[in-house]
């Protein structure tokens, strides 16, 4: 005997023709016998009912029948219904048919529905969105109660009374399609809906969609089955958040929520009686009622769903009418996805391209954008908005978009111990590259996060070698020649292979000047080139390659940088960001970490998922790279970036290009390092940038100081504003061993002028002082310097000189010597053999005294 349950569901399945539209995205099915629920076209009202009641000849009927068949099979679903449960399963009976029907479908999941990602920067605010369709799904205690209604008014009435299927609604809308000859009128309710848009979103191939919207016995049946689960399943109140949420409302706003905020710039939860009212008629056809497309036929359809509501009882009748006199006000946002119109495009696209090219997030290129273009993710970037501010603004105020010399520029900034990228600039419009003022490539970071191939980094590859000479142990004070021409020869690459052209002659074009001896503190203020190149070979140019390779650098198209004695001049193409990441490492005291731009990632239901990794190790030791930060701070001082300081311990390098082709400045604190890249995507070497104007300013040949290094200085003060300053470290002391480096000058006398101005003239000069102990001094009157320690002759700049003043003759000297005789031979002021003379403290550590 077959359950009497199984006898409902078989009288339900009798009524089960619909009347769906085909379309992605329309909730087709209208619960029928309404007149307000019959559908609406364009134009006019719906079309007028017909009911069983209606005379008609039983060839009129057969005729009809006929005529279904030709609309898309649909009297083959109805014959097939018809025979359920005895045909349903060929040659099995009604109890297994029945219980076939009955029991949960396999594979029947209700994930996959589309929702769109946002990307939020490190303060929580959304910079971008990625979606397949636009929908944000929201519970529903956050859809207004007037828009629930609305929709079940002019959908399915009977929701809350009946079970999958509404026996009362598919019978009438079978006797009505039947009678007319035609599909007049659905007989889904929302569950029957709630599924076909869930295989129609759940379908990636033309096939699947097809196959969801066909209109067989096989489709309905495999609908009726899936309801029946779905009932089961989720209570009524859940089925109608998901059909809310699944449901299209048109112009490319899927789900309520989005609906909402597209038509109307508010919440769902926000909605009015007219408002709710309109996107409640929309669902039936969404193209047709579109309101920014077809505003009388969407107001027309809003005032048949009110008299539904009238009807139903569920709307107070005065409110109503006010409500279908009010105009259609729309007040349209459109929500754009992608990068574009992100206040970040090039952050943005760098987290993009970091989700659709990792592995981390899917194994294939498909599965990773579908993840991202319909996963719902919520991606917690570490962008700082008052930094990518700041960066945007300096990069645009030197190098506008759309300059006439169509120069460009861009900035990486990244937070040094931690690798968090905290702006990335392009100083263009993220777009095609044949509109001026556009581009496609982030020319801040690598190919695999921007396209580009990179940009010769110049003389800031000169902080390498400098960090390699410093770790290998050289002292500040060591000294090499730097001849006016230098020719490459004697170096050795890492595979030990000779490299170098004999005939070619390096010298100082860019940067600095030759012809005499620089310490390295010296050649690297100046940039010397050839006194790096005689560095490296010192050094060796393998360690030197192996230095930045420990600090991150790699070429920009991924490939390991080229080893060539060039290599400290810069002549790599390598990306900002790559920069930035090292130079952020000095910063660190020696901690390298591999740049990444996402924190966390969680889906939908707030589950976080997989990221990629921080990277981070101590690459050089915290005492190298104390003293890298000491030499380079001159840079911002005495060097070619003097005049740069940003009013806090900060230390950096130019770069200039061969030719002016491009220009550079890498710097950074101990708490954020940035690198600035000017120069023309056409081609440097092909466009140099001498005699360079730009919007107003005009530049003779353009250096890291002309341009990158104010870019950079205006972005760093702008990005720091507000946050405590960091110091650098001392330096160990052992690397002022052979001095601090500074180029020697000559100690002016000072003996024999009184204390106040011999002080001024020292410290005018450049030395520190210090006043020692008083002196007895038969040369020099009372209250006059009488002694100095380092005496007069050549002394490096910074270098503490001892004063000590006259206390006037002493005893033997008023009286004369015993045993008379002249005062001991020497100049004037030579200390008497008694004193003892006081040594300066070495400049890197107050504690130790300068060797004898």
């Amino acid at each position: 005997m077959v359950p009497p349950e199984t006898h409902v569901y078989a009288k339900r399945v009798l009524a089960g023709a619909d009347g769906e539209a085909d379309d992605p995205g329309v909730v087709g099915g209208v619960t029928v016998g309404d007149p307000a629920r019959a559908p609406v076209r364009p134009g006019g009202p719906g079309r007028s009912r017909r009911f069983f009641t209606r005379s008609t000849s039983r060839e009129e009927k057969a005729r009809a029948v006929r005529g279904l068949g030709a609309l898309g099979g649909l009297a083959g679903v109805i014959v097939a219904l018809m025979l359920l449960p005895a045909a349903c399963t060929a040659g099995v009976g009604a109890r297994d048919s029945a219980d076939w029907f009955l029991t949960e479908p396999e594979g029947l999941t209700t994930a996959g529905v589309p929702l769109r990602s946002k990307v939020l920067s490190e303060d929580g605010r959304t910079i971008a969105t990625f979606f397949y369709q636009n929908r944000v799904d929201v519970p529903l205690e956050k859809i207004a109660p007037v828009a629930r209604k609305a929709v079940l008014a002019i959908e399915d009435s009977r929701f809350y009374e009946h079970g999958a299927i509404d026996v009362q609604g598919t019978l009438r809308a079978l006797a009505s399609n039947v009678s007319s000859g035609e599909v007049t009128q659905g007989g889904s309710g929302i569950t029957q809906q709630y599924v076909k848009n869930l295989l129609l979103t759940q379908a990636d191939t033309d096939e699947e969609r097809a196959a969801a919207k066909e209109i067989t016995a096989a489709r309905k049946i495999r609908e009726l089955r899936y309801a029946v689960a779905i009932e089961r399943r989720f209570t009524k109140d859940e089925i109608l958040r998901r059909y809310l949420n699944i449901a299209y409302y048109g112009d490319g706003a899927y789900g309520i929520e989005a609906a909402a905020r597209h038509y109307f710039s508010k919440h769902a939860s926000e909605l009015d009686l007219a408002e709710a009212a309109l996107l409640a008629g929309v669902i039936r056809y969404p193209y047709a009622y579109d309101p920014t497309r077809h505003p009388r036929e969407a107001r027309q359809r809003r005032n048949v769903v009110l008299d539904r509501m009238i009807e139903l009882g569920w709307v107070d009748p005065a409110e109503a009418e006010a409500a279908k006199n009010a105009p259609v006000d729309l007040k349209v946002t459109t929500t754009r996805g992608g990068c574009v119109s992100s206040e970040a495009p090039f952050f943005c696209d760098y987290v993009q391209r970091e989700i659709l090219t990792n592995r981390v997030f899917g194994e294939t290129a498909e599965e990773r954008e579908k993840l991202l273009k319909r996963g719902g993710l919520t991606i917690r970037t570490t962008m700082d908005r008052r930094a990518q501010k700041a960066a945007q603004r300096a990069v645009l105020d030197y190098v506008p978009a759309k300059n006439s010399a169509h120069k460009a520029a861009a900035e990486a900034m990244v937070e040094p111990g931690t690798g968090e990228i905290k702006a990335l600039v392009v100083g263009r419009e993220l777009g095609p590259d044949k509109e001026r003022g556009k581009t496609w490539i982030n020319f801040a970071a690598d190919a695999s996060h921007g396209s580009s191939i990179g940009m010769q980094a110049g003389s800031t590859f000169k902080a390498f070698t400098l960090a390699a000479a410093l770790d290998e142990g050289m002292p500040f004070g060591t000294r090499l020649r730097a001849p006016e021409k230098y020719t490459p020869v004697g170096f050795r690459n890492c595979d030990g292979e000779n490299v170098g052209d004999p005939s070619a002659s390096l010298g100082n074009a860019a940067d600095g000047e030759g012809g005499r001896s620089f310490s390295l503190v010296t050649g690297t203020r100046n940039s010397v080139n050839t006194f790096f190149l005689a560095l490296q070979k010192e050094v060796g140019l393998c360690d030197t390659v192996k230095m930045a390779e420990k600090l991150g650098m790699r070429q920009a198209n991924g490939k390991p940088l080229e080893q060539y004695p060039s290599f400290t001049l810069g002549f790599n193409a390598v990306s900002p960001l790559r920069l930035a990441a090292a130079y952020a490492a000095f910063g660190a005291r020696g901690k390298y970490c591999e740049p990444i731009a996402i924190k966390e990632i969680t889906d939908a239901s707030g589950k976080k998922l997989k990221v990629p990794p921080r990277k981070c190790e101590q690459a050089i030791d915290e005492g190298v790279a104390d003293a890298v930060n000491h030499v380079l701070s001159g840079v911002l001082t005495r060097g070619t970036a003097a005049g740069m300081g940003i009013g806090r311990d900060a230390a950096g390098k130019t770069g200039t290009v061969d030719n002016f082709s491009a220009a550079w400045f890498a710097g950074y604190t101990p708490d954020l390092a940035a690198a600035v890249w000017v120069g023309d995507p056409r081609g440097g070497y092909r466009h140099p940038m001498t005699n360079l104007c730009l919007e107003g300013r005009c530049y003779g040949a353009v250096y890291g100081a002309t341009i990158p290094a104010p870019i950079w200085r205006q972005s760093m003060m702008g990005a720091l504003r507000g946050t405590e300053a960091t110091s650098f470290h001392r330096p160990p002391s052992f690397f002022f061993s052979k001095g601090s480096g500074e180029d020697r000058v000559q100690v002016p006398d000072v003996r024999g002028m009184k204390l106040g101005e011999a002080l001024s003239r020292l410290r005018a000069a450049g030395f520190e002082t210090r006043i020692g102990e008083r002196v007895r001094s038969g040369r020099y009157d009372p209250g006059v310097v009488a002694d100095m320690s380092p005496g007069p002759g050549p002394a490096e700049p910074g270098t503490t000189i001892t004063l000590r003043v006259s206390d006037g003759p002493g005893r033997e000297e008023r009286g004369g010597r015993p045993g008379g005789g002249e005062p001991p031979p020497g100049p004037p002021g030579t200390p008497l053999p008694t004193t003892t003379p006081t040594l300066p403290p070495l400049p890197g550590d107050p504690e130790e005294q300068a060797p004898a």
